[in-house]
């Protein structure tokens, strides 16, 4: 009995101790925190939280712009204070978006990133100046009246003909034939889309329009328009029409950058059951839609043929998109020659701006090097702070889709990683000068060359690639790329970071938080994991507390 009681001893003596789980676990809660049911909601979800192990609750709620809120917003945020102190959660603002610039915008609308039309032709008639479309940019068969069998002409992509699209000559919306798209499955990836290179100028803008129909479709908000251009793959715009809709209008405008052959796609990715028809495919050069007008996004108007640059409020009236909404469901304003002026009836101008644009569904990203978004930023803060005095931030600086692009970035001779950088930096002393103890977190994907850190992405001009080695080493990094989690936290881990996991992301079971763990086990410097749901889905939350609070 006393050799199998030593025995066992040694035999315990080299296993390993039982570890203690890590000491950030957190749940991400996004409400507007517009309705006392908002309210109902975050007690329960932080009722199962806590009762699960959980010690944190990160808020996303609009306080980019806390500044602007009603009274009975700002006492809701105190509320969501007082419901988890009472489950000891530790309440953590998610704040400060340069990619989903909406709280920033709703102060200026100006203050979006720009992006160059260079020399865009305008004819001045009848004492207004209005954008001369180029005639040879069009969409070749736009009408689809040119078939051979279920195949239109014209076209360089046609998922399928016959088993996915089919040419129709019983509906349609002009002429006599439509395009229809059904069978999704067949195609592994739900593929049903049609595609034609066009032939465009560079640094001009474009609306692209065509007409859908749906019966029963699923899921319908995958219809979308996107476009190819230089390499890059850009979701202009992802529309919901309904499951089952007559005909509507879709429209997606977009820059050509430096790109003389754009691809645009048509379709759904990710179908699943239903149909669609698609007709009347078109394309535009416009004018002035969502011209921004602040001191980083200049407008210049010139003569074409001699090139004399004439003076706003001088010779033309203010230029001004009183319908700026970072969509092209508008015509851009007329130039509107003033009397007494240099410009005359019949003159070809030439027209230098900046207009913003939003991507995929309505996301527009901040300009990071104009100093007013600093300043809004630095005001919502410091209320911030009067009202929760919170220990932990999480910056919500992921996806920034465009940067680098207007004169605001172009002067300060800086990559987009220093542009990045420097912007991240000054979010992290801001936050510090109010609390010189708070811990600053942030999403990871822009830093991590692994994810997004990189150039070609999006609208950016420039390059991400860097971007780590300009921000305080005293910042955290919330990982969340699931896919390369083990090379993210590495990556961060010896650059000397602390880490955290933002896992989750609206499955059916705990596999992705199970990989998660897995990854952080073997990472140095790695606290926490957060339950990070996009779609509200917190039913598997008790789950996930149960599986991170017993420990590695």
């Amino acid at each position: 009995m006393l050799r199998i009681a030593i025995l066992l001893g040694l035999l315990l003596s080299v296993l390993p101790a039982a570890e203690h789980p890590y000491p950030y676990r957190w749940v991400y809660v996004a409400r507007s925190l517009h309705t006392d049911r908002d309210l109902d909601e975050i007690g329960d979800i932080a009722r199962v939280a806590s009762a699960h192990g959980l010690n944190g609750l990160v808020l996303a709620g609009g306080l980019d712009r806390i500044e602007q809120q009603p009274p009975e917003y700002i006492e809701r945020v105190r509320k969501v204070k007082e419901i988890c102190g009472q489950f000891h959660l530790e309440l953590i603002p998610l704040i400060f978006s340069a990619g989903y610039g909406s709280g920033i915008l709703s102060f200026h609308k100006n203050l979006a990133e720009g992006l160059p039309v260079v020399g865009q032709p305008f004819v001045v008639h009848h004492g207004e100046a209005r954008v001369e479309p180029d005639p040879a940019v069009r969409v070749a068969n736009g009408g689809l009246e040119d078939y051979s069998g279920n195949r239109v002409r014209g076209f360089q992509l046609e998922d399928e003909p016959g088993t996915i699209a089919f040419v129709d000559t019983t509906v349609a919306h002009g002429g006599k034939v439509s395009l229809r798209f059904e069978n999704f499955t067949a195609n592994p990836h739900g593929l049903g889309r049609l595609m034609q290179e066009i032939a465009v100028r560079p640094h001009r803008l474009y609306r692209f329009t065509c007409w859908v129909k749906t019966e029963k479709l699923a899921p319908a908000e995958r219809l979308s328009i996107q476009l190819v251009l230089n390499g890059r793959t850009i979701p202009l715009v992802s529309t919901n029409p309904g499951s089952t809709a007559d005909w509507r209008k879709l429209e997606a405008g977009f820059n050509s950058l430096d790109a003389s052959r754009v691809r645009v796609f048509t379709g759904i990715w990710g179908g699943k059951s239903g149909r669609f028809w698609l007709d009347d495919l078109a394309i535009e050069e416009i004018g002035l839609t969502n011209v921004l007008r602040r001191a980083g996004t200049p407008v210049t108007v010139r003569d074409a043929e001699t090139n004399v640059t004439y003076e706003e409020g001088r010779d033309y009236a203010p230029i001004r998109d009183s319908a700026l909404n970072f969509r092209f469901d508008h015509e851009g304003p007329a130039i509107r020659v003033l009397g007494g002026g240099r410009i005359r009836e019949g003159q070809r101008l030439l027209v230098d701006y900046y207009h913003g644009m939003a991507l995929h569904k309505g996301q527009v990203s901040l300009c990071m090097s104009e100093p007013k978004v600093y300043q809004i930023w630095r005001e919502q803060a410091r209320r911030i702070q009067e009202l929760l005095a919170p220990n932990k931030y999480l910056l919500s600086m992921d996806e920034i889709r465009a940067g680098g692009s207007d004169l605001a970035c172009k002067q300060r001779h800086l990559t987009m990683g220093e542009i990045l950088g420097d912007c991240l930096t000054q979010q992290f002393r801001m936050l510090r000068a109010f609390n010189p103890r708070a811990e600053v977190w942030t999403w990871s994907d822009m830093l991590d060359p692994n994810h997004n850190a990189h150039g070609n992405y999006f609208l950016v001009d420039g390059d991400f690639t860097g971007s780590w080695e300009h921000i305080p080493r005293a910042m955290r990094i919330m990982c969340w790329y699931f896919a390369k989690r083990t090379e993210s936290l590495d990556f961060f881990s010896k650059l000397g970071f602390t880490t955290a996991a933002g896992a989750y992301y609206d499955g059916d079971n705990l596999d992705n938080p199970k990989g998660w763990m897995e990854a952080l086990e073997h990472t140095p410097g790695a606290v926490g994991i957060m339950y990070t749901t996009w779609r509200n889905k917190y039913a598997l939350l008790a789950g996930f507390g149960d599986l991170v609070s017993s420990g590695r």
